[in-house]
């Protein structure tokens, strides 16, 4: 077997095999030997039709076969000889070769590229926080606003009440679909109708009716409605205004602190010191990833490229809740959010093995324990992942990028900057 390669653009490489015929006419042989011994023709027994009769008859499609087997054999055979990484499938094309005694086939191939990393430039500045009693404080805040009740009053409504109303859209004096509804809640400041529209009720009072002209926002949703003019004519039927649960034994129990509002507050404290973790690790590692992908410019395969992009489609239409081909997504839609993984993937994998990272078993386990810790049940969890090759593979991926993170912290340069709670959660 003789093998030459040529590059092609960028990772491309053309690879020529050569295989003797002698070869395939042994291969072919073999073959037509095995069917002889239980092909049937008219005349002979099973086992004694001549070899001239199975050439003639089988010899056609014994050599499809024979070849397709010996283009898979020796295709692996030759990227081993020629130390070729393959990044995707080849597109095999036999050649007409001069040399009747040579079969040829070329096989074009992009292959992995080799990688130098470079010097890692910039800074990484690293938030550091504490979890304060005001930010427990504004967290129970929100329990709070999770469990408001509404109770109606008798005055004008004013910012932050609700008020439940009928209401019809007009455009030209005609009712347009979706423009009308009944006995819909409204809490006044919510931002959820169009802009006009809750200022537009502030001091009403129940019973009353308001015409509203507004205008749609030119990028509007519905295309049909968006820059247009619209006039809602609104009925008020109730205006009620919030009721916050007293911070209690029962208001306690209701998020599983039966111990009571100190165990509450507890649990509330080391709920966001975790997620405090979570978001200054996240913030240092977006930093780290960025430093890894701007300092090493690396040609990637657009094969791994092609694969990611279809990930992520199958990824977003699962999110968007949609069957597997109910809804077109353009290529173009992921493409640079696909070659930036595919590249930084390489990066990372090339870190480890340069800098000899290992896999921290014993973080992998604290990781899981961290997840399991929000459970009811975090010995079950716990088990879970370690029953499950897929799910603990994902947390030792995720434990090795930390590993890389960590690495990039000691080539870099690093700074902290006093922040807060808020601002971090602000930021996600």
């Amino acid at each position: 077997m003789q093998v030459s390669v040529e590059s092609g653009e960028g990772l491309e490489r053309r690879m020529t095999v050569e295989l003797p015929a002698g070869e395939i006419e042994k291969a072919v042989t073999k073959r037509l030997k095995q069917i002889g011994r239980t092909a049937k023709m008219d005349g002979f027994r099973p086992g004694k039709v001549p070899m001239n009769m199975l050439r003639r008859r089988y010899g056609g499609q014994v050599l499809q076969e024979v070849y397709g087997q010996m283009i898979e054999s020796s295709y692996q055979e030759a990227i081993d000889q020629e130390k070729l990484v393959p990044a995707g499938m080849p597109k095999i094309e036999p050649v007409k070769s001069e040399n009747e005694g040579v079969f040829s086939y070329t096989a074009t191939l992009e292959v992995m590229p080799e990688i130098e990393l470079a010097k890692l430039d910039g800074e990484i500045v690293r938030p550091v926080a504490e979890i304060t009693d005001e930010d427990v404080a504004e967290m129970l805040e929100k329990l709070r606003k999770q469990r408001v009740t509404w109770s109606p009053v008798e005055r004008g409504a004013s910012e932050g009440d609700q008020v439940k109303i009928n209401f019809k859209g007009l455009i030209g004096g005609e009712a347009f679909e979706g423009g009308s509804a009944d006995d819909v809640p409204l809490v006044l400041g919510s931002k959820s109708m169009i802009e006009g529209f809750e200022t537009g009720l502030i001091g009403v009072v129940k019973e009353e009716k308001r015409t509203l002209e507004l205008k749609f926002p030119e990028d509007y949703r519905v295309d049909e409605l968006a820059g247009k003019p619209v006039t809602f004519e609104v009925e008020v039927n109730e205006v009620a205004e919030e009721v916050l649960p007293e911070v209690d034994e029962t208001f306690a129990k209701e998020f599983g602190a039966e111990e009571g509002v100190d165990k509450l507050r507890a649990d509330i404290r080391e709920n966001m010191q975790r997620e405090l973790k979570q978001r200054t690790r996240a913030r240092i590692k977006s930093q780290a990833m960025d430093m890894i992908y701007n300092s090493n410019q690396i040609d990637i395969p657009s094969a791994l490229v092609e694969e990611e992009i279809e990930a992520l489609r199958k990824q977003t239409r699962s999110q968007l809740r949609e069957g597997s081909g109910s809804i077109e997504l353009p290529r173009e839609m992921f493409e640079d959010q696909a070659k930036r993984r595919v590249s930084l993937g390489l990066l990372i994998a090339e870190i480890i093995k340069q800098n000899e990272i290992e896999l921290d078993a014993e973080r992998v386990r604290e990781t899981v324990e961290e997840y399991a810790s929000s459970y009811e049940t975090p010995a079950e969890v716990v088990q879970h992942y370690y029953s499950n090759r897929e799910q603990l593979a994902a947390v030792q991926n995720l434990v090795l990028e930390d590993q890389v993170v960590d690495w990039v912290l000691e080539q870099a340069n690093v700074t902290d900057e006093q922040t807060t709670f808020a601002a971090l959660t602000a930021e996600a």
